[in-house]
C-alpha cells in the first residue's frame, strides 16, 4: 500500500463551488443536537433509553447496524463513532477540489491520533480489541488499515508495516525506531510524529488566499495547545536539566520557541499561567486552575485547551461565507457532538451523576 494509494480516494472530485458545498454544511449544522436535548439524555435511566431516544435521530442508520449485537454501551459507542466517520466522508465527497485538500490536511491529526494509540498500545503490550476501541479511521488510514496495525505483535513490526505500505509517517518512526527499541522511551516515537505532522501539514497550507490562512489559523492554534501542554507536561516531570528545545513544534500563532523555552524554564504552574495571560490562552487555562489545584493533573489542561480548539474551529466559518471555514465549523462541530454523546453514553453506563457527566461536556 503507497501513499498515493492511502490518499488518492480524497482528490477525486467534482469541481463544486464554495456555494454548494456550504449550502449543504449548513444543513447538517443545523440537524446537529442542541444542549436541551443533550440534558434530556443525561437524565436517561439506561443505555436502552438513549438508543430510543437517538432512533429517532440521523444516528438511526448506524445504530440499528450495531444494536444486532446488543443494545450495550459498546455497541452504541461503536455506532457513534460509525457515524462520525460516515459524515465526514460525506463532507469530503461533496466538497471542492481546493476545500478537500484543506479538510483533508487538517484531518491529518487524527492520522497522528490513531497512530500514537497503537503505538502505544503496542509499548504496554494491549490487546488488539482494546486499541482498536479508541482509534477513528476520519484521515488517510481505513478501518482495515488500523486493524491491521492494531494486530502486528510489537511497535517495531508497526513501524516496519508503514515503511512496507509507503505511507508518509513511515520516513520519521523509522528514523526513531532504533533509538526506541534501545532505551524503550514513547516519547522518541511521538515527538517524532508530532515533528512530522507540523512541519508538513505547514508546508501543504502554505497556499495564498482566506481560505488557506483560516487553514492555517485553526493548525496554529492546534500547535500551540500542544506545545503548551508538552510546557505543564516538563514541569509535571521536573525535567529541568533536559533541553526543552527538542519538544517544541513550529508552526504555532502565539507560543513560538522563545515563549517555549521561556515558560518551560519556569518553576511552577502559575508562574505560566501569568506570562499566558496576555495569550488567547490565558483566560481558558485560568478558568481551570481551580480544578487543576483540587486534581492536580494536567488532562484539566488538557481539556481546556481542546475546548479552545474547538471553538477557534468552530467560528471559521463566520465572516466568509463562501470560504472554506463554514465546512472546517462544521466537522469539528460534529466531532464535538460525537465526543459529547461518548461522553454520556459513558456516564450513564457507569451510574456517573448528571452534574458530572454535565461538567465533561464541552458546549459550542
Amino acid at each position: 500500500m503507497s501513499e498515493q494509494t492511502v490518499t488518492a480516494r480524497y482528490y477525486k472530485r467534482p469541481g463544486k463551488d464554495y456555494g454548494y458545498c456550504n449550502a449543504r454544511a449548513r444543513g447538517m449544522r443545523s440537524r446537529l443536537f442542541t444542549r436541551a436535548f443533550l440534558d434530556e439524555l443525561m437524565e436517561a435511566q439506561d443505555v436502552k433509553r438513549v438508543i430510543q431516544m437517538l432512533q429517532d435521530t440521523e444516528y438511526s442508520v448506524d445504530i440499528d447496524a450495531e444494536i444486532i449485537h446488543g443494545k450495550t454501551f459498546r455497541s452504541l459507542d461503536e455506532a457513534l463513532k460509525r457515524n462520525m466517520v460516515r459524515t465526514f466522508q460525506k463532507v469530503i465527497g461533496f466538497s471542492n477540489d481546493q476545500a478537500g485538500l484543506l479538510l483533508t490536511t487538517l484531518l491529518g491529526r487524527w492520522d497522528l491520533f490513531n497512530l500514537k494509540t497503537i503505538i502505544r498500545g503496542k509499548h504496554l503490550d494491549l490487546p488488539a480489541e482494546e486499541i482498536a476501541l479508541s482509534l477513528m479511521p476520519l484521515a488517510s488510514f481505513s478501518e482495515v488499515d488500523l486493524t491491521v496495525l492494531t494486530r502486528e505483535p510489537d511497535v517495531r513490526a508497526v513501524v516496519d508495516t508503514l515503511v512496507t505500505w509507503g505511507v508518509e509517517y513511515a520516513t520519521p518512526l523509522r528514523a526513531a525506531v532504533g533509538e526506541y527499541m534501545q532505551n524503550h522511551d514513547l516519547s522518541v516515537l511521538e515527538l517524532s510524529l508530532d515533528r512530522y505532522y507540523a512541519d508538513s501539514v505547514a508546508k501543504r497550507l502554505r497556499g495564498r488566499g482566506q481560505n488557506y490562512q483560516v487553514a492555517r489559523r485553526v493548525l496554529g492554534a492546534q500547535i500551540d495547545s500542544t506545545n503548551l501542554l508538552t510546557v505543564f507536561r516538563l514541569l509535571k516531570a521536573d525535567m529541568h536539566d533536559i533541553d526543552p528545545g527538542r519538544f517544541f513544534l513550529s508552526g504555532g500563532l502565539d507560543v513560538d520557541e522563545t515563549l517555549f523555552r521561556t515558560l518551560a524554564a519556569m518553576s511552577d504552574v502559575d508562574e505560566v499561567l501569568d506570562r499566558v495571560k496576555s495569550t488567547p490562552y490565558g483566560k481558558p487555562l485560568e478558568d481551570v486552575v481551580l480544578t487543576y489545584i483540587e486534581e492536580g493533573s494536567i488532562s484539566v489542561f488538557e481539556r481546556a485547551l481542546e475546548e479552545f480548539v474547538t471553538r477557534r474551529a468552530f467560528a471559521a466559518g463566520r465572516g466568509d461565507p463562501l470560504g472554506v471555514g463554514i465546512l472546517i465549523g462544521y466537522l469539528w462541530a460534529k466531532q464535538n457532538e460525537v465526543t459529547n454523546l461518548r461522553i454520556i453514553v459513558k456516564g450513564i453506563s457507569v451510574g456517573m451523576p448528571v452534574d458530572r457527566m454535565r461538567k465533561e461536556l464541552i458546549f459550542v
